[in-house]
């Protein structure tokens, strides 16, 4: 395999973990938005409310703030990470005839 499909090959593999990384924190600050609303009517006073949603807010800025910062190490090491994994995934394909 030439250099040059090979960085085509971990570019690949690279955007497209990047956008399911995305995608994941999509899906959860909507989940969490989901949530907050159907439960608003359910928190017994304001106190509660302002807990519930501080809790919320600290689960999506430091789930947001995790994916940013294994994105931006993928990008530092994506030769190392997915050159190995393509070559262990050569070897099973080569394996398998």
């Amino acid at each position: 395999m030439s250099n040059a499909e090979l960085n085509q090959r971990i570019e690949t593999m690279y955007r497209r973990d990047v956008r399911a990384a995305w995608a994941f924190i999509v899906v959860l600050w909507l989940t969490v938005g989901f949530v907050a609303i159907a439960t608003w009517p359910m928190a017994p006073d304001t106190g509660s409310r302002i807990l519930l949603l501080a809790a919320g807010a600290a689960v999506l800025i430091f789930n947001t703030a995790s994916i940013g910062a294994m994105v931006k190490h993928y990008a530092e090491d994506k030769h190392f990470i997915y050159g190995l994994d393509i070559r262990y995934l050569d070897e099973m394909r080569a394996r398998r005839g």
